[in-house]
This record gives C-alpha cells, structure tokens and sequence, in this order.
C-alpha cells in the first residue's frame, strides 16, 4: 500500500511526461504544414491521474498565430512550456526523492541505541 504522497507525486510525474511528449511532438512538427499545436492542461491532466475525472484529452492551443502553411507553432512559445514542465518535473522528483530518502532514514534501526 502505498502512501498519499507517493501516489500524488506519482500522478505529478506522470501528468508532466504527458505534457512534455506533446510539446515534443509540437517541435518536431513546426515546418509541418497545417499542424496545429496541442497541449494538455497540466490542472487536467492530474486531476485525471488522480482519479478526478479531469479530461485528459489533448486540445489545441487557443489564440495561436498561424502561419501561411496553416501551421500554428511556435518555436519560442514550445520551448517556454517545455521549460516550466521540466521545472515542474523536476521540483516534483527531487521531493519525491528527499521524501523517500528521509522515510528510509526515519525507518533504519538506530545503531546508536537511544
């Protein structure tokens, strides 16, 4: 059985490798033309691995500037959300990783004895 925050920073991971997979894709299409950039809203896509029932369908991004080849991306907007799921994937693994760390350090046997 595992603990809350195990299962919250589980769902966090996985909502961020979501996102980032799509932005992903977003880059790697941008001279594609009449490809239109998606995204999941990250309130969304945790939501649903939480088990909220958030919609985790992937949508397009709103108020975007299409180009003549009827493609939407933008290079700089892509790379400032790649950024801020990156740093949220990483603030989420290093407490993740501090939590565990200090959960198996509060269960070790005291070798001191007191």
């Amino acid at each position: 059985m595992q603990t809350g925050f195990l299962n919250f920073y589980d769902a966090v991971l996985s909502a961020t490798q979501t996102r980032a997979g799509l932005v992903a894709n977003n880059i790697a299409n941008a001279d594609t033309p009449g490809y239109k950039a998606v995204d999941i809203p990250f309130a969304a896509a945790l939501a649903s691995q939480l088990g909220g029932g958030g919609n985790t369908a992937a949508e397009y991004r709103a108020n975007a500037t299409v180009g003549l080849d009827g493609n939407d991306v933008s290079l700089d907007s892509e790379r400032i959300e790649a950024a801020q799921n990156g740093e949220q994937m990483v603030g989420a693994a290093t407490f993740l990783h501090q939590a565990t760390a200090d959960l198996i350090t509060a269960l070790r046997p005291n070798p001191s004895g007191n």
